[in-house]
């Protein structure tokens, strides 16, 4: 028996909307600290700054994907996906991924080109600026850290990464200028080197958050302790006397259920599905964000 709870799925979209609200303030942040950064690298002569502004111009981009996969995760179950648009989630996150190597690809190209090539020392006005935008990224990276710990968000995750990463390569530029700025013409190609080791810092980044959507697309098993949870609401309904089978997929914020339950091998057809509805209730309505639940009811097998 499979079991569609709607007040769940008015959860999960109360959620994904409230996601995509932080998302929206994260393009808003970019944007700024991009203008300050271009600013910055311009009339403060230090390319570190310049390449750490098209990251965040990147991540504009990126994160306006992953706006619209929430989007699409909210929309409810319909015809051609009976068991909602969730996977949109992660799917927005897979193309964080690929930003974030392109980002790492485009600022590693420049600074070699920057290493080989003589420019100008940057102005140490560059350093307090920085400072600033160090603060202001780290900050936010761990704000959307904790909302994506709470809704179990891979997408949220690859944002809170991303925000990290720029966090990283603004500090990598902060102690290139100030090397440059205090040993002066010696250390000229220090910002770029800065920029250059900052790329490894993203690449592993990407990779982390590419292997963690692909997982949640692939259907990767959930966490045992999370499955034993699971297990242990269910054995917990008047009537169950087991579980035979016990699948939990992730899908998007939520969580599908497929579990055959062992019941007395003398019960009527209606007190089976009677045990089940119960099975679903006590899931579904459980703290771990199951929106579907499919039951099976088993006989128990008779002693020999």
């Amino acid at each position: 028996m499979n079991f569609h709870h709607s007040s769940s799925y008015g959860e999960t979209q109360r959620r994904a909307r409230e996601s995509a609200q932080l998302v929206l303030r994260g393009i808003g942040l970019n944007l700024l600290l991009a203008a300050m950064k271009f600013a910055g690298g311009i009339f403060g002569h230090t390319y570190a700054l310049i390449a750490d502004g098209m990251e965040s111009l990147l991540d504009v981009f990126s994160s306006a994907l992953v706006w619209a996969g929430f989007r699409v995760a909210a929309q409810p179950p319909d015809q051609n996906h009976p068991y909602g648009h969730g996977k949109a989630e992660p799917l927005a996150a897979l193309m964080v991924a690929l930003f974030i190597f392109a980002a790492a690809a485009w600022i590693g190209v420049h600074a070699v080109r920057e290493i080989l090539a003589p420019h100008q020392t940057p102005h140490w006005a560059t350093l307090p600026l920085l400072a600033f935008i160090v603060t202001v990224k780290y900050w936010f990276s761990r704000r959307v850290h904790r909302a994506g710990e709470a809704e179990g968000s891979t997408a949220l995750g690859a944002e809170a990464w991303h925000h990290y990463a720029d966090a990283i390569t603004s500090a990598a530029a902060f102690v290139g200028i100030a090397l440059v700025v205090v040993g002066g013409k010696d250390f000229i190609g220090a910002d770029s080197w800065a920029a250059l080791l900052a790329c490894l810092v993203i690449v592993f980044n990407g990779v982390h958050i590419f292997n963690r959507a692909l997982a949640d697309v692939m259907d990767t098993a959930v966490p045992l302790a999370f499955e034993n949870e699971v297990r242990v609401l269910a054995l917990g309904v008047e009537g169950v006397l087991g579980l035979d089978k016990c699948r939990v997929r992730k899908s998007g914020l939520t969580y599908l259920v497929d579990i055959h339950v062992v019941v007395h091998p003398e019960m009527s057809v209606y007190q089976g599905h009677e045990i089940a509805h119960a099975v679903k209730d006590v899931l579904v309505s459980s703290e771990l964000h199951i929106t579907d639940v499919s039951v099976h009811i088993e006989p128990a097998r008779p002693m020999t």
